[in-house]
């Protein structure tokens, strides 16, 4: 399932990925991540594992609980969880991306073939989370009840 955060209940702040991924933190350890498209804010800066030099990176499970548990607000960002097991190969032309790709807003469409979650950080607006898996969908889902499927908020939002 598919599914965007507009109304901040719970998050201090789009994205604050320490509560976005609490309800599947347990499950989290088992991905890699590629993260393109980046731009944040973090009083933690020099510290996170995050190389500033290169549009797009790896990390592990490892250095994504360093981010996640820093004070960082993703203001734009585009997350591929892959499973720690699978070997990929990266390029260029298949990055995911936060801004000016309309694929975004379409359910099941994960830009990373991949990719078994995927996070969007949208101008500090709005957050989408994508999953491959129905258990962690709806562990994400019980645990924001002001999570909008994301087919049901396009929809709402072309009316």
């Amino acid at each position: 399932m598919n599914w965007i955060i507009k109304n901040r209940d719970k998050l201090r702040f789009h994205t604050n990925l320490n509560v976005l991924l609490k309800p599947i933190e347990n499950d989290i350890q088992r991905f890699n991540w590629l993260i393109n498209d980046l731009e944040i804010n973090s009083s933690e800066l020099e510290s996170l594992p995050i190389n500033h030099e290169q549009d797009w990176f790896l990390i592990t499970s490892e250095q994504m609980e360093e981010l996640r548990i820093s004070d960082t607000q993703i203001v734009w960002g585009a997350f591929s969880a892959i499973d720690n097991k699978s070997k990929i190969e990266i390029k260029e032309d298949v990055l995911p991306y936060a801004e000016g790709v309309s694929e975004i807003w379409k359910n099941g469409n994960l830009q990373v073939k991949e990719s078994e979650i995927e996070i969007i950080a949208w101008d500090s607006s709005f957050t989408i989370v994508k999953f491959t898996d129905q258990t962690l969908s709806e562990k994400f889902s019980n645990y924001f009840d002001e999570a909008i499927e994301l087919e049901k908020y396009k929809w709402k939002k072309s009316r």
